[in-house]
């Protein structure tokens, strides 16, 4: 299998407001970005959306390196999470509904076509490509707004 590098980051003016997301791809010296734009969503939707336009991106099941500044996204994996809500019947430890639920099932979707390792970055420093994914985002919401 292939082996692919996906850096995502999303971005929200206000929170709930205006969103973008940034994905940069790579995979053997070749490099793709995309990003997009919604106008009412929240930070949060915004990381999980670049996830999954990054992941979507791929035509066939890859070996993936996803790098994000999102401890929502990278803790859902890494900690288990997503496996207890699932159990859970997609309730929280306080037996409220998990939110953004529609996108962590699409999510799941797409993780289950690929061997996914989710790596922590952080977020506004040293990364390049976190930062320049963190420009494609807020780019996309200066482009979108009116």
């Amino acid at each position: 299998m292939k082996e692919i590098d996906i850096y995502t980051d999303g971005a929200c003016s206000g929170n709930p407001g205006p969103g973008g997301w940034g994905v940069v791809l790579l995979y053997q010296g070749n490099r793709k970005e995309l990003s997009g734009y919604q106008p009412e969503t929240t930070n949060n939707r915004m990381e999980l959306f670049a996830a999954i336009q990054g992941l979507s991106a791929l035509k066939e099941s890859c070996i993936v390196n996803l790098y994000s500044d999102s401890s929502y996204l990278i803790n859902a994996f890494e900690k288990g999470w997503l496996d207890n809500w699932q159990r859970n019947g997609w309730k929280t430890s306080t037996k409220s509904p998990v939110e953004n639920q529609d996108l962590w099932k699409l999510l799941l979707m797409h993780t289950r076509r690929h061997e996914v390792r989710f790596c922590k970055v952080k977020g506004h420093s040293t990364n390049d490509l976190n930062n320049r994914c963190d420009e494609l985002a807020t780019g996309a919401i200066k482009a979108g707004q009116p």
